[in-house]
C-alpha cells in the first residue's frame, strides 16, 4: 500500500471513528473561568431524549478538545464538540437524573488550557419527539420563500410539511401561516394560505380539506387558531392586520390589527359563528384550557377619536396606546355555549400589553408574553415571558428564562415539563427556538438552543423560526398533496347565530 493510500485510509478511519479518536491533553494549565462556547450549553438541563448538544469554542484558539463523561463512560471530540448520537444516548441514559460532565481544553500559542468544567443535567422527563415551525426571512418584506417545516428533536432530521412556492409564482404570491394541532396530534392539524389559492387547510384523521372561511357575517377568515382539546371545534381570531416599517424606532417593524374579533368553527357541520365582535375591542390569540371548559384570549380597548383620519391611519399614530389584557370565557362542551368574558390579567394597569396566553397541560400555569404595547411582540425587543399561577392568581416575570432581547411565541410540551419559545437573544435579529424545563412551582431552568449537527449552523442560517409547536410525531402528508388541495376550491362555511351540539 502506498504512503498516500495509507494516509487516506487513516484519515477515513478517523472520520468514521468521529469523536472516539482524539485524546485529552496530558499537559495543560488550569483556567478559573468557564469556556466561552456557542451555543451556550453550560449548566443547562435537557430532556433524556434530546439530540446531542454540539458546540464550538467562541473565542480565538488553534484547537479545542471536549470530553463528555459520566462515571466510567466518556466520549472525546476535537475541533468542534459533535458527539455521535449512539454515544450521546449512552451518556444520557447513564446520567439520567444527574449530569453529563464536560471538560473543554483550548490550544493557544502551543499551550493547552483546561477550562472550569461544567455540567449538562439530564432530566428523566422526556420531550415530544417533534417540533414544527415556520421558516421565514426576518424582514417580512419578501415572504414567498418560506416553509412550514418539522424537526425530530431526538436527532437532526428536518423535513418540509408545506413549501409556499408550490402554489406561488412571482406576482401570484401566497403566504402560509398559523399551523396548529389538536392535542399535539400531527394527524389533526390546520394551516392558512393567504392570497393566491387562499384558504384554510384542515386535516382530521386522514381527511384533508380546504375551507373558504370568508363570510359576510364575520370580519374576515380565521387567523390565529385554537383547537378544542377533543371536539371538532376551532376558535379563531379574525384580524385585519397591517404592518408599519420604522426608520428610527428601536422596534423596526410594527404589526397591528385595525380590527379583530373571535369566531368559532364547527368542523363537522361547516358552521361558523361570532363569539366576540365588539367594535371597541380588539380580540386576539385564543387558547383553550386543557379541560376544554375555558377559553382564554387577549383584548385591547380602542375607540376611534379623530374623524379626519381613517381608522388605520389613526391607529398607526396611536399604536403605543394599545394595551392588551387577558380574558377568559367559560364553555359548556355539552351545550356548546360560551359564557361572558372575565378579566384574568390586567396588563394595562402596569402600562403594558399581554399577548399569547398558553396554558400548561395540567391547567396550573398560564404563560404569556408581555411588552410595552401592541399585539405582535416578536418584533418588540422588550418582550418577556410571564407566568400566572391560575390557582393563586399570582403573576410574575419568568426572569430565569428571559434575556435582554425578545422572548415571544411559546408552547408547552404535552407532559407539561418543558416549554419552547422564540428568542432573539443571540443576535437581536433572528428568532430561534429555546427550551426550558418547568418544575412543579412553575420555575424554569436555564434555556438551551435547539441543537444542530454543526454548532455553527444557526449563525449561517438566515431565517427565523416562527411559531414553534410541539408534536407527538411527524406530519406524514406530502407537501405536494397539500398543494393539490390548495389549488382546488374551498368548502364554504355557513353562518349561524349560535353553535349547537347534535
Amino acid at each position: 500500500m502506498t504512503m498516500i493510500r495509507k494516509l487516506a485510509y487513516i484519515g477515513l478511519f478517523l472520520a468514521v471513528m468521529g469523536c472516539s479518536a482524539p485524546s485529552v491533553p496530558e499537559v495543560f494549565t488550569e483556567s478559573k473561568s468557564l469556556p466561552k462556547i456557542y451555543p451556550d450549553y453550560t449548566n443547562v438541563t435537557i430532556p433524556i431524549n434530546m439530540a446531542p448538544l454540539t458546540f464550538e469554542l467562541d473565542e480565538e484558539a488553534d484547537d479545542m478538545i471536549a470530553r463528555f463523561s459520566v462515571g466510567g463512560e466518556e466520549t472525546v471530540c476535537a475541533g468542534k464538540a459533535q458527539p455521535e448520537i449512539d454515544e450521546w444516548r449512552k451518556l444520557a441514559e447513564r446520567a439520567k437524573g444527574n449530569a453529563i460532565n464536560v471538560d473543554v481544553y483550548a490550544l493557544k500559542a502551543g499551550q493547552w488550557a483546561h477550562y472550569k468544567p461544567f455540567s449538562i443535567f439530564v432530566s428523566p422527563d422526556s420531550i415530544d419527539s417533534y417540533l414544527s415551525y415556520r421558516l421565514i426571512y426576518p424582514s417580512f418584506v419578501s415572504y414567498e420563500s418560506l416553509t412550514i417545516s418539522q424537526r425530530c428533536l431526538e436527532n437532526y432530521d428536518e423535513s418540509v410539511i408545506y413549501d409556499n412556492v408550490l402554489c406561488t409564482f412571482e406576482k401570484d404570491g401566497q403566504c402560509i401561516n398559523c399551523h396548529n394541532y389538536q392535542q399535539y396530534n400531527p394527524e389533526r392539524m390546520q394551516f392558512h394560505a393567504r392570497q393566491n389559492h387562499g384558504g384554510t387547510v384542515v386535516v382530521y384523521d386522514g381527511n384533508i380539506k380546504k375551507v373558504n372561511m370568508g363570510n359576510d357575517s364575520i370580519l374576515s377568515a380565521g387567523v390565529y387558531p385554537a383547537w378544542h382539546p377533543w371536539l371538532k371545534l376551532i376558535v379563531y381570531s379574525t384580524n385585519k392586520t397591517y404592518q408599519g416599517f420604522h426608520t428610527v424606532d428601536h422596534n423596526k417593524i410594527e404589526v397591528y390589527d385595525s380590527q379583530s374579533d373571535l369566531i368559532a368553527y364547527d368542523l363537522s357541520k361547516g358552521e361558523i359563528t361570532n363569539l366576540e365582535n365588539d367594535t371597541t375591542e380588539l380580540e386576539v390569540f385564543p387558547a383553550w384550557a386543557p379541560d376544554g371548559k375555558t377559553l382564554y384570549y387577549c383584548s385591547a380597548h380602542y375607540v376611534k377619536q379623530d374623524s379626519t383620519l381613517s381608522r388605520t391611519s389613526e391607529m398607526i399614530n396611536r399604536a403605543k396606546e394599545l394595551k392588551y389584557n387577558i380574558y377568559k370565557k367559560s364553555f359548556d362542551p355539552e351545550t356548546m355555549a360560551f359564557g361572558p368574558r372575565e378579566l384574568v390579567f390586567s396588563a394595562d394597569s402596569l402600562n403594558k400589553s399581554a399577548t399569547l396566553p398558553r396554558i400548561s397541560p395540567d391547567g396550573r400555569y398560564l404563560m404569556f408574553a408581555l411588552a410595552e404595547y401592541g399585539v405582535f411582540h416578536i418584533w418588540h425587543h422588550d418582550a418577556d415571558l410571564w407566568m400566572i399561577d391560575l390557582q393563586t392568581g399570582e403573576a410574575r416575570a419568568a426572569q430565569e428564562i428571559n434575556s435582554p432581547d425578545t422572548e415571544s411565541y411559546h408552547s408547552w410540551s404535552s407532559n407539561g415539563k418543558w416549554v419552547v419559545f422564540s428568542s432573539r437573544r443571540d443576535d437581536g435579529t433572528y428568532t430561534r427556538p429555546f427550551f426550558a424545563h418547568i418544575d412543579k412551582e412553575g420555575r424554569g431552568t436555564k434555556p438551551f438552543e435547539l441543537p444542530s449537527a454543526d454548532p455553527d449552523y444557526h449563525r449561517q442560517f438566515m431565517r427565523c423560526y416562527n411559531i414553534p409547536e410541539f408534536m407527538r410525531g411527524p406530519v406524514t402528508i406530502k407537501p405536494q398533496t397539500f398543494a393539490d388541495v390548495l389549488k382546488g376550491d374551498g368548502e364554504p362555511v355557513k353562518y349561524v347565530n349560535t353553535l349547537s351540539k347534535e
